[in-house]
């Protein structure tokens, strides 16, 4: 099955019935993303968890990278456990301000690991892989809290970066969604 918290992760945000996903595909399963990034005690526990990964992952990144707005409160999270300053990926290009894509400072070349809640896909990393890549910097690895095991993995991996996840949606599910 899985940890003490990947059960409360699923106790607290494992939702049941039909659901669109951002990839457009439909799932009789949806892990809500703000229903574990919103509780201090998950939260908490999880900027913990993802540190510990991305430090195993990238041990030479010198900042994390959360995509907006899913993984900014993660990566802050992360940020805080690591002691690793973080960026934010816009999901384009703000037409005010600073008109930055990516916010928070970094130098060209920096190794950043990027930050992801739940990844199906990974058109949304494929994305801030991009950006953060025309940026200057340079992405090789990426972590997530949930792979849905729905060929993100394998999307990333196209594009040079390797995904590690805290949990596995099989793993979540044992049990309690029928297949």
């Amino acid at each position: 099955m899985t940890d003490d918290l990947g059960r409360l992760l699923a106790e607290h945000s494992l939702l049941e019935g039909d659901f669109l996903l951002r990839s457009g595909k439909r799932s009789t399963f949806y892990l809500d993303k703000y229903r574990f990034e919103t509780r201090p005690d998950l939260l908490r526990a999880l900027g913990v968890r993802l540190a510990e990964t991305a430090n195993e992952a990238e041990p030479g990144a010198v900042r994390l990278a959360g995509p907006a707005l899913g993984a900014v409160a993660l990566a802050a999270s992360a940020s805080m456990a690591s002691e690793l300053p973080f960026i934010i990926v816009r999901n384009e290009t703000k037409e005010y301000g600073t008109a930055n894509r990516i916010e928070g400072p970094f130098d060209e070349g920096d190794v950043v690991c990027l930050v992801e809640d739940v990844v199906t896909s990974g058109g949304a990393l494929a994305e801030s892989v991009s950006a953060l890549r025309d940026a200057g910097l340079v992405v090789r690895n990426a972590v997530c809290v949930v792979d849905r095991e729905e060929g993100g993995a394998d999307a990333l991996a196209r594009l040079g970066v390797r995904l590690r996840s805290l949990y596995r949606a099989s793993d979540l599910l044992a049990g309690r969604i029928p297949a």
